[in-house]
């Protein structure tokens, strides 16, 4: 019988978070793997190759090793602490261990294809087969072909490869929260913005500075991007910039938290076990659970926007120089000037429109939109659930007929000491029908969303920039397909089985909508007097929407590229570095070179300490996928609420609805009734015309 006195031994329902202590971590996870490691022995010997037989049985399995093990992953993003890396990194070994025997399980690997191969195979749902196909992949990409010495070393790589992510993200996070920029005169703060003196004086607050306020300081700058941002747009300081864009560039790039001896040893280890699973390079392992079918085909997508958005970038960096008289401009005098340029262009500030994106403000006209266009019915349910952090949000989420279908949590602020940085939805519950005392229930999904916005200062609510209103309904976007989801096997339903690179069209669909008229002015109300946005600003917004939108372009196709050129045709004993490789990508997608010490690489955690290696392109991939649908909508008419209501059910009833019963492109098919097109993406990054 399970020790129940752990929290983390529950195994099911919501995580009681008030009562997880980082000491429970060890004896939860040992007591947890040792129970399923003689479920699994006695499921090898004694499964029938049938989905009853097999399937429910290993899904039982699994499920009870994501309640526990996803509660640690999520707190080690959103409360890190020295206790809780030193027990996370104690069980991690043994988690990859048993996560191994898992995948590599040849009874079970058999049973799957002997259910492929049988009777009972024609009488499945296509997510019941989804989920097959995609088990017997997963065991053909875990090594579960191998034998003797190359199992051994394929499992040394899967254990050393864990445990070299999470140094590389606890670097990266360490590194980020060492540098700090203590402000104390007039001449330091010229030109920043109220609300960015105001969260400075509270951060020299934090850090121990009791009298520092915004009129007088001290203010205290960080690497954190709430922090970091505004002061590279705003600071009239040069130097100050300077030095706080070295500090970025350079963080986890060397001293005690230098990822550069990591960032050789992931790209040599995962080369490795490319190579024992038979593959040539690491990208063709990750292309082969993906929409995109190979390097050439990813490669072919990056190229065809690079070539409008390379000529796009010169022109505007022409542009800001012109614009800032000078003959060349520094790294750290980009964001600044680009910034004045915006002003000057467009005749407002982003600071401006702070005071009319007040979070709860936002969250109304998002949950109303969501309302409009897929029918449901979001309220808060705050106080019935416990939660990590004070300021968490919950909510509950209705369909058309007021019943409850899924739930979610909202931890929405900054905090550097403990949060990483970025944003980000996971999944707290996926849904799943399973028999519980002869009855059959629905578990509800639960969502968390995570964003890293600016916190409320002193008096003022969490004040948004128009940026972070985009991050927000970017992660809103996953939440809805985790939450919105009808398949009822939790193997497929939300974003499980989702082809990693289709997983970001919700997410990316959802950012189309800050601009669209009714839910701008629907959100977008000043936190004191309640007065909707002036309508100048929207015309200015949208004016201003495309601004620099090749350089913005070119920047997410530089990750691409050297994410997919690292994990295709870098070779470890070569003579290029990592870093090399960069600058070699860097010819054809920067229009102004990095620094020779830019240590970017060591903090690009999404391929080094994410699941994104060799995935990147996934946020263009999709994108085109997005605006393509978000067309749909344009197409009928944005200010028609009928025809509006209508797309969006189609949108939901596919897009949203289907998880990973079928492939993307099917789902894709299903909602627009054709191929993808990336004329829409061009054409709303004003990029269009360049490609004519």
């Amino acid at each position: 019988m399970n020790n129940i006195s752990n929290p983390l031994l529950i195994g099911k329902g919501l995580p009681p978070f008030k009562d997880i202590k980082a000491n429970h971590i060890v004896p939860a996870i040992k007591q947890l793997l040792s129970e399923l490691e003689t479920e699994l022995t006695t499921l090898e010997n004694n499964f029938q190759p049938t989905w009853q037989g097999l399937v429910i049985p290993l899904n039982h399995i699994e499920e009870r090793l994501r309640w526990s093990w996803g509660i640690i992953g999520h707190l080690m993003g959103v409360k890190n602490s020295s206790e809780l890396r030193i027990a996370y990194e104690t069980v991690q070994p043994q988690l990859v261990e048993f996560s191994n025997s898992l995948s590599q399980s040849k009874p079970l690997y058999e049973g799957f294809i002997k259910i492929r191969d049988s009777q009972e195979w024609d009488s499945f749902e296509s997510a019941q087969k989804r989920i097959i196909e995609s088990a017997i992949k997963e065991a053909e990409l875990s090594g579960v072909a191998l034998e003797g010495d190359k199992k051994e070393a394929f499992n040394q790589i899967q254990l050393k490869l864990a445990k070299l992510s999470t140094k590389f993200s606890n670097n990266v996070l360490d590194s980020t929260k060492i540098f700090k920029l203590r402000l104390t005169t007039p001449e330091d703060i010229d030109g920043l913005p109220a609300s960015l003196l105001s969260f400075a004086a509270q951060t020299a607050r934090n850090e121990g500075e009791e009298n520092a306020t915004p009129e007088n300081g001290p203010w205290m700058i960080t690497l954190d991007y709430p922090s970091f941002g505004p002061f590279l747009k705003f600071s009239k300081r040069e130097n100050l910039r300077e030095k706080v864009y070295r500090g970025f560039i350079s963080r986890a790039g060397s001293g005690e938290f230098d990822n550069n001896p990591l960032i050789t040893e992931i790209l040599t280890l995962k080369q490795e076990l490319a190579n024992i699973l038979g593959y040539e390079n690491y990208a063709q392992v990750s292309l082969a659970k993906k929409m995109a079918d190979s390097v050439e085909s990813v490669k072919k997508l990056l190229e065809e926007l690079r070539i409008v958005s390379y000529p796009a970038a010169q022109q505007e960096l022409k542009e800001l120089k012109e614009f800032a008289k000078v003959e060349e401009l520094n790294p750290w005098d980009v964001s600044y000037w680009a910034e004045k340029q915006r002003e000057a262009k467009f005749n407002f500030t982003e600071e401006e429109l702070r005071p009319y994106f007040s979070l709860n403000q936002v969250l109304e006209g998002l949950f109303g939109l969501a309302n409009r266009i897929f029918g449901i019915t979001i309220t808060s349910a705050d106080g019935s659930v416990p939660v990590w952090h004070e300021d968490v949000k919950y909510f509950q989420v209705a369909d058309e007929n007021n019943e409850i279908i899924a739930h979610f949590y909202l931890d929405a602020y900054s905090r550097p000491s403990e949060k990483r940085g970025g944003a980000w939805m996971d999944d707290c519950l996926g849904r799943a029908k399973f028999e519980e005392n002869g009855k059959i229930i629905t578990r509800l999904p639960v969502a968390y969303l995570t964003c890293n916005q600016t916190p409320p200062i002193d008096d003022k609510p969490s004040l948004m920039t128009f940026g972070e209103v985009e991050t927000l309904f970017h992660e809103f976007g996953h939440g809805l397909q985790h939450m919105l989801t009808k398949i009822d096997y939790s193997g497929a339903s939300g974003i499980n089985n989702v082809e990693w690179d289709a997983v970001e069209l919700p997410s990316q669909f959802m950012e189309n909508w800050c601009l669209e008229k009714n839910t701008l002015f629907g959100m977008a109300k000043h936190y004191q007097t309640g007065e909707t946005l002036p309508s100048h600003y929207y015309e200015k917004l949208l004016a201003s929407k495309n601004y620099m939108s090749g350089s913005a372009m070119l920047r997410q196709l530089h990750f691409s590229l050297i994410d997919i050129e690292l994990h295709s045709s870098y070779n470890p004993h070569g003579d290029e570095t990592p870093h090399q490789v960069r600058d070699r990508v860097a010819q054809t997608t920067t229009v102004m070179p990095p620094l020779p010490e830019d240590q970017f690489l060591c903090a690009f955690g999404h391929i080094f300490g994410g699941g994104y290696a060799a995935g990147y392109y996934s946020y263009k991939w999709a994108e085109v996928l997005s605006a393509d649908a978000f067309s749909a909508f344009e197409e009928v008419g944005l200010e028609d609420d009928l025809a509006i209501a209508k797309v969006g059910r189609r949108f939901r009833d596919t897009v949203l609805s289907l998880g990973g019963s079928l492939s993307p492109m099917e789902i894709f098919r299903q909602f627009r009734g054709r191929q993808p097109d990336t004329k829409p993406l061009l054409r709303h990054s004003g990029l269009l015309t360049i490609s004519k």
